[in-house]
């Protein structure tokens, strides 16, 4: 069986590398789609899914149900507990995918880092590239065979609050990046949460999650070089925020495969931010 060693700049995976190694006794398969999305193309038979999945709850079980921001990282300790009951080990190969093909997967991906475990990988183009090639699928989630050693170790430089976003705004070492669509960065529009401020960070700049993706797909590491260069370099720390800290990670994993490396996700992202407060905003 084809080897399979870590490379932190090469956290994604074809569906082709998947086939392939889908009979290795390490290799997890995680689903981790979410019922509501933001992204504008949803796939029509989204009870479909790869052959030996185990459901991810990001929405409830892997978030901290005791704040009132959406999808925040849990403790160590729940985490830890939580991904032993999926059989996940501290050598196992993780692969996430999601049915959008690149959307909550990144985010699921940059949890599993931050909480120490760097052999994990998005599956890229997730379950609609996985159909497009003619795989198998099934209806039914597989469960877990026994119960896992996974020992989560946190690593807080990849998560960032709301006090790190306020050092950061007039530090010219550190780069935010509004993952949002331009309409709500500029405070077009109403946020699609109620009761938060319209506007963005004070010098955060824009690069919405859709300029770094082909259709469902990542964008080639040269395109994604050529996206992130404009705007910084890589002996910049970048701290990627969006609405609720799902879709930043998108823009993580892209920078991470550009070769940034150092890079956070900021945890309540709008979510936080923009509750009425005094936080400062530009619109």
């Amino acid at each position: 069986m084809k080897e399979f060693k870590m490379n932190p700049l090469q956290p994604v995976v074809s569906v082709d590398w998947l086939f392939s190694n889908r009979n290795n006794p390490d290799l997890l398969i995680l689903d981790t789609s979410l019922k509501k999305t933001i992204a504008k193309t949803r796939q029509k038979n989204e009870r479909l899914l790869i052959p030996n999945t185990i459901f991810f709850d990001l929405e409830n079980t892997f978030s901290d149900l005791n704040s009132p921001l959406p999808h925040m990282m849990p403790t160590e300790e729940t985490f830890t507990e939580e991904a032993r009951k999926l059989g996940i080990n501290n050598n196992s190969i993780i692969v996430v995918y999601d049915n959008v093909g690149i959307y909550s997967s990144p985010r699921v991906w940059w949890m599993f880092r931050a909480m120490g475990h760097r052999n994990v990988y998005v599956l890229n183009g997730g379950l609609p590239e996985w159909r497009k090639n003619g795989f198998d699928c099934v209806t039914s989630y597989s469960l877990p065979k026994n119960k896992g050693n996974f020992v989560a170790k946190s690593n807080p430089k990849l998560i960032s609050d709301k006090n790190d976003i306020l050092k950061a705004i007039n530090d010219k070492n550190v780069l935010i990046i509004d993952v949002r669509s331009q309409e709500r960065y500029l405070g077009e529009v109403s946020e699609p949460r109620e009761g938060l401020r319209k506007g963005h960070i004070p010098n955060a700049v824009n690069i919405p999650f859709e300029k770094i993706l082909n259709k469902n797909k990542l964008l080639e590491k040269d395109a994604l070089e050529n996206v992130f260069e404009k705007v910084t370099t890589k002996d910049r720390r970048i701290i990627f925020s969006c609405g609720s800290g799902v879709t930043a990670c998108i823009n993580a994993l892209g920078a991470t495969v550009a070769g940034y490396p150092d890079i956070s996700v900021y945890d309540g992202s709008w979510s936080e931010w923009g509750i009425p407060s005094e936080l400062p905003i530009t619109e």
